[in-house]
């Protein structure tokens, strides 16, 4: 692979030596409210600039770690199954170059392709989910592959008690009845979070971490197709991304910052230090 001409802050190793490798999917087909996440993967990229490679929080620095950015997809905007391919044999490319895969998107639905493409190699993989809306419908205005499915589809795949949900606080009555049989949702905030991090931990058992950015309070972050109002602030999102770090993360990706919407670009902002925190917490 090709370095991309601009990079995520401090993101600028070689492929051959990186233990991460960062890519975008700029794909916003299946927005159910207001459309602009296509354009948050490079708006990330360009913006963060605006941030250090230090983080104060972690004392950690960008520049002690070998990360590649792969820049984004060419996605098919017409076709949600053309994209969600290409988002998969990205990621298992990553994968089967030995490197850990983190995406930028883009809507929700791109982690679909990307836990497809982890779920191959790790069949026995948890989902841990930050979101302010459930993602749990079988299908949207009869798609089922939307934005407002795509946990749904990932439910599909790895079953029953595999998907923990945080943070959320939004999504239609049998969506809620749904988790309550299926999936282990913990409405509203992070309260659980540690306990589950220390059960993945204690098994070995691999994560898949998704991170959309409306689990913020709009407040916080109001640049993203549908925000929800009751979320939570930065520092409360950092010391969950921390908590999860203790696991053993084999994906991850943040999605769902529409730049456009927020002009002040403070969403952007928070966007870029949401990567940066993330990227720096996990420890390969």
């Amino acid at each position: 692979m090709n370095k991309n001409v601009e990079t995520f802050i401090g993101c600028d190793s070689e492929y051959k030596d990186a233990g991460i490798a960062l890519f975008g999917a700029p794909f916003d087909s299946t927005t159910s409210f207001r459309p602009g996440a296509r354009f948050g993967s490079s708006a990330i990229r360009h913006e963060s600039f605006g941030i250090e490679t230090y983080s104060p929080y972690q004392d950690k620095d960008l520049l002690d770690k070998k990360v590649f950015d792969c820049g984004d997809l060419e996605l098919c905007f017409g076709s949600s199954e053309a994209a969600l391919k290409d988002i998969e044999e990205q990621t298992r490319t990553i994968l089967n170059d030995g490197k850990l895969p983190i995406m930028i998107g883009g809507e929700h639905l791109v982690t679909f392709g990307a836990v497809k493409a982890v779920f191959e190699k790790h069949p026995d993989m948890h989902i841990i989910h930050f979101d302010a809306h459930c993602d749990l419908r079988d299908d949207y205005l009869g798609a089922k592959l939307s934005h407002a499915c795509v946990l749904r589809r990932c439910h599909e795949l790895v079953g029953d008690g595999k998907i923990h949900q945080f943070c959320i606080r939004s999504g239609d009555r049998e969506e809620f009845i749904f988790a309550n049989g299926h999936t282990d949702m913990h409405k509203f905030n992070f309260d659980g979070l540690k306990e589950v991090c220390d059960e993945l931990k204690k098994n070995n058992t691999p994560v898949y971490f998704t991170i959309d950015l409306d689990c913020l309070d709009p407040s916080v972050f109001c640049g993203t197709g549908t925000p929800e109002a009751g979320g939570v602030n930065f520092p409360e999102l950092l010391d969950a991304i921390l908590k999860v770090s203790m696991t053993d993360i084999v994906g991850a990706d943040i999605n769902e910052l529409a730049p456009m919407i927020d002009s002040s670009g403070a969403s952007t902002a928070v966007a870029c230090k949401v990567l940066r925190e993330l990227i720096l917490s996990i420890n390969k």
